[in-house]
């Protein structure tokens, strides 16, 4: 597995850790215990991720947010608690698929991994904020549903088709930008919304 690839996945990994952290480390670990994701010698140190401790854990840790997701402004709130947590999760498995022999690699690694899962977990942050602003729930269960159903369908694709993980990893870092403008874009005219414009000064 060359570099990009090994770039890649670390790449896709990270930003989808920002999006559902703990589905990520659910979703890599089932795959890999049943085979679907074979990893090659150079990921074996993502093992640990099928570890049944490790899985059960995330699998408790998934559930939970699977339905705190789905309740509007909860959601917010979780995603606020889990600020710190998912980059820092991001970062650690980013570190996992990266040379262990390399130093350098690895701090980029744990870097980046960080940063992009920050910005991801920033961009699903925001748009939150404002489907909340929806007096429905439907919405909001809609976008909660298609994050669970993307998170676990790129997730697979990164592993199993390693060339892709690098074009995977630009979508969605361009997704999380583009959210992340969205959001900034319309919080700004609902704040802007109802102030009267200043009065003109007399003639």
């Amino acid at each position: 597995m060359g570099i990009m690839e090994i770039i890649g996945i670390a790449g896709s990994v990270s930003l989808l850790s920002g999006w559902r952290l703990y589905l990520s480390v659910l979703a890599t670990g089932i795959a890999m215990r049943a085979g679907v994701v074979p990893l090659p010698e150079h990921l074996e140190s993502l093992q640990v991720l099928a570890n049944p401790w490790v899985m059960g854990a995330a699998g408790i840790a998934a559930i939970c947010e699977f339905f705190a997701d789905k309740v509007m402004w909860l959601d917010s709130i979780w995603d606020t608690i889990h600020t710190l947590v998912r980059p820092v999760g991001g970062a650690l498995l980013a570190l996992a698929i990266v040379d262990p022999s390399d130093p350098a690699t690895q701090v980029i690694a744990f870097i980046l991994g960080g940063g992009g899962a920050l910005l991801a977990h920033g961009g699903k942050a925001g748009a939150r904020a404002v489907v909340n602003t929806s007096p429905e729930p439907v919405s909001n269960m809609a976008v909660s549903t298609a994050e669970d159903v993307a998170t676990v369908g790129l997730l697979y694709a990164a592993y199993e088709y390693p060339y892709w993980a690098a074009g995977i990893a630009i979508v969605l870092l361009a997704l999380t930008v583009w959210l992340l403008m969205l959001a900034r874009r319309i919080i700004k005219q609902i704040f802007s919304f109802g102030q009267t414009p200043k009065e003109l000064p007399p003639e």
